[in-house]
C-alpha cells in the first residue's frame, strides 16, 4: 500500500510518499481503509521533533492523526462494528497516522461516521472536535447563560468551540479577522469583533467574561492581559499558551492536551447529523501532495482546514 512517512526529524523534505506493507489487526484493533486525514499544526510539530520528548514516536512515522474511512478487518475482541462501516477516529498520537491507503485503529477510538457530510470531509471533525468539546465542557465547564469570549474564533477548533457553546445556551462573542465574520455570525455568535486591542480593555467588547477562551499564540505579556478579560469567579481555557490565574478574583486557567475519546467523538458526530455543528473545509489536497501542504501550512499560506485524500 502507499503511505507517506518520514523517517527522520525535519523540514517538510524529509516526507516520503513510499510502498509500505499492510498492516493486520490484533487484538482490540480495527484495519480501516482511509478516505482522509487532515493537516493539524500539531502534525508539523511532530515532523519537525520539538514534540519528541512528549510524544515518542518510532520512526519511520505516517502522520495523520485525524482518520476518515471504513471498517475492512476486525482484529480480535471487537465488537459493536462490521467490515464495511463507515468511522472517524482521532487515532493516538505516538503511533502511525492516517496518510497511508490503510491504517490500524484501537476500537475504542472510533465512532460511526456522519450520515450528513461526506466521508472525506468527516476527517475535519476528529482532533479539532474533540479539542473544541474538552476545552468547552472539561476545562471550561460552560454551562447555559455565561458569557464566552473566544479568541481566534475562525479556526478549525475555534469554530467548533463557538458552535458548542452557541448549542450549549452561551451567550459567544467571537473574535478574529474580518473574513471570517459571516460565518462566525451564522454560527450563532451574539457578537463578532475583529482581532482584541488589548490595551483597549474588555469593556471595548462588552467584557469581562465569564469564560474565555484562547486559540491564538500570542506573547506571554499579551496572555497576561487576557486574564483582565475574565470575570470574577470565572475561567480562561486555552490551547496556545498559559493565561495567568488570578486567585484574589477566583480566576482559574486551564490548558488542554487533547485526548482520543470515542464516546466524546460520537456525540460530536451526533450534532453534525441533526444540523448543530458545521464543519468548515477549506480545501482538499492528495495525500501525494502532503509535504507541499506541510510546507504551506509552514508558510502560512494555507487558508483554513484542509483534508487529505488518500490514493
Amino acid at each position: 500500500m502507499k503511505a507517506m512517512r518520514f523517517h527522520e526529524f525535519g523540514s517538510s523534505e524529509v516526507l516520503r510518499y513510499e510502498d509500505v506493507d499492510r498492516p493486520a489487526p490484533g487484538t482490540g484493533q480495527v484495519l480501516v481503509r482511509v478516505a482522509a486525514t487532515s493537516f493539524n499544526p500539531v502534525d508539523d510539530h511532530i515532523r519537525a521533533g520539538v514534540l519528541a520528548e512528549m510524544i515518542p514516536i518510532t520512526l519511520p512515522y505516517v502522520p495523520g492523526i485525524d482518520l476518515a474511512g471504513t471498517v475492512a478487518e476486525l482484529g480480535a475482541d471487537v465488537r459493536g462494528l462490521e467490515v464495511g462501516d463507515r468511522v472517524v477516529a482521532m487515532l493516538p498520537l505516538d503511533s502511525a497516522g492516517g496518510a497511508a491507503e490503510y491504517v490500524l485503529a484501537p476500537a475504542e477510538s472510533l465512532a460511526p461516521a456522519p450520515r450528513t457530510t461526506e466521508l472525506v470531509d468527516a476527517a475535519a471533525l476528529p482532533l479539532t472536535g474533540l479539542a473544541a468539546w474538552q476545552t468547552a465542557f472539561e476545562l471550561a465547564e460552560l454551562k447555559p447563560g455565561q458569557t464566552v469570549l473566544v479568541n481566534g474564533a475562525g479556526g478549525a477548533v475555534g469554530g467548533l468551540v463557538v458552535q458548542l457553546a452557541v448549542d450549549a445556551g452561551a451567550h459567544v462573542t467571537a473574535v478574529d479577522a474580518p473574513q471570517h465574520a459571516d460565518r462566525l455570525r451564522d454560527y450563532g455568535a451574539d457578537q463578532v469583533v475583529g482581532p482584541l486591542d488589548l490595551t483597549a480593555g474588555p469593556a471595548a467588547v462588552g467584557g469581562p467574561f465569564q469564560v474565555v477562551v484562547n486559540h491564538v499564540r500570542v506573547s506571554p505579556e499579551e496572555l497576561a492581559q487576557l486574564t483582565n478579560y475574565v470575570a470574577d469567579g470565572g475561567v480562561a481555557a486555552s490551547t496556545a499558551g498559559s493565561i495567568p490565574e488570578d486567585p484574589a478574583r477566583g480566576v482559574r486557567s486551564a490548558n488542554l492536551w487533547v485526548r482520543s475519546d470515542g464516546a466524546q467523538l460520537a456525540e460530536l458526530v451526533a450534532k453534525v447529523d441533526a444540523g448543530r455543528l458545521r464543519l468548515h473545509v477549506a480545501a482538499r489536497r492528495p495525500m501525494a501532495e502532503l509535504a507541499a501542504l506541510h510546507e504551506d501550512a509552514g508558510a502560512g499560506r494555507l487558508t483554513g482546514k484542509t483534508v487529505v485524500l488518500a490514493p
